[in-house]
């Protein structure tokens, strides 16, 4: 009596056999109880499996067992059940070497003719090196921070120790015009000072305006008002954040008109208060800043020639496309420096930001 032989693969088996082997990424072909019908050689170069070796054995069988992970058990099952797939599955794999490798597994229900025949076509990537560089340079990017924070740390103290000389010298001089000269170089200092404070302490990209803004009017009330009763500094402001260097620019422009305000607002140490206030909507902004002093001067009154303060807002502003306006609040001055993007519309009919 003869006994029975397999049937020869079809011409489409064949073929299929032959593109799994050949593939260059790791492939494993499955049946519906998970055990290999083929497997491409560069999956045995991948793992030192003998792809010849491979048909007819459990997945979990390859190797010295290090494919058999529960958690990989039963999402294969699940996946040849129907009732799921194995889109992006990352495992751990154990093998000889001391070396841990970290794959992505990938893996799906073929559809075809016979829907009476399970297959699984199951592909696996070796992302070991690509998660190392990614550790890597996370690690790196750690470290620059740290280092900037360090730096920055250091900037600032820096900072404090020539304004601290600076308000040394102005004491000891006996030039007025000299004093009032360091007095405000001091001032300065201290306002780039706490400029460097607020960036060393922020963790994110962006600096929050109403605490920083904050900080730095205090500093200035400290240094220069004398009578805290008389005299304040009151900042609003909404939950706008902008970039390190957007908040230097107005840091800036806000300790530059502030001291202004100090030293021309209220003669004679006079009662009074200073306000600042930032406001955005979208890309539009308004940075203002006023007091209730005694105001501009009438046109009877000589008026002052623009200082440095002046001229340094004003470059600022630009920096910041932004323009500056002075107004009379009657009692007191309002300096409001705004941004104002506005939505013009081309030739095409297409609305444009200018």
């Amino acid at each position: 009596m003869a006994v029975p032989t397999a049937a020869p693969p079809t011409v489409a088996e064949s073929l299929t056999l032959a593109l799994i082997a050949s593939s260059d990424a790791p492939l494993l072909l499955l049946d519906g109880d998970l055990r290999v019908i083929a497997a491409s050689h560069s999956f045995g170069r991948a793992f030192g499996i003998d792809p010849a070796q491979a048909p007819g054995r459990p997945v979990f069988d390859l190797g010295d067992g290090e494919w058999d992970l529960p958690r990989l058990r039963s999402l294969l099952a699940a996946t040849a059940a129907g009732n799921a797939s194995i889109d992006a599955y990352e495992m751990d794999l154990h093998g000889d070497s001391p070396r841990v490798r970290r794959l992505v597994i990938k893996a799906q229900k073929l559809q075809y003719g016979d829907h009476d025949v399970t297959r699984l076509l199951m592909t696996v990537s070796d992302v070991t090196d690509a998660r190392l560089a990614e550790r890597v340079k996370d690690d790196l990017v750690r470290e620059k921070a740290i280092l900037l924070q360090e730096v920055q740390h250091r900037v600032a103290n820096s900072l404090q120790i020539i304004a601290s000389v600076l308000l040394q010298s102005a004491r000891n001089v006996q030039s007025e015009e000299t004093r009032t000269h360091l007095n405000d170089a001091h001032n300065r200092v201290m306002s780039i000072a706490t400029v460097q404070k607020q960036l060393a302490t922020s963790n994110v990209g962006e600096v929050a305006l109403g605490p920083y803004f904050t900080q730095l009017c205090a500093s200035l009330g400290a240094s220069m008002i004398r009578d805290h009763e008389k005299q304040s500094i009151e900042v609003t402001a909404d939950k706008s954040a902008v970039s390190a260097d957007v908040s230097v620019s107005l840091g800036l422009i806000v300790t530059e008109l502030v001291i202004n305000a100090l030293k021309h607002a209220f003669p004679e140490s006079g009662e009074g208060k200073i306000t600042v206030d930032y406001r955005a909507q979208g890309p539009n902004w308004t940075l203002s800043i006023g007091d209730n002093g005694v105001g501009m001067p009438t046109e009877a009154e000589p008026r002052a020639t623009p200082g440095l303060g002046t001229s340094i807002v004003e470059a600022l502003a630009r920096q910041l496309r932004a323009h500056v306006r002075i107004s009379d609040r009657k009692p007191g001055t309002l300096v409001s420096v705004a941004h104002t993007q506005i939505a013009a519309v081309d030739d095409a009919g297409v609305a444009r930001a200018v």
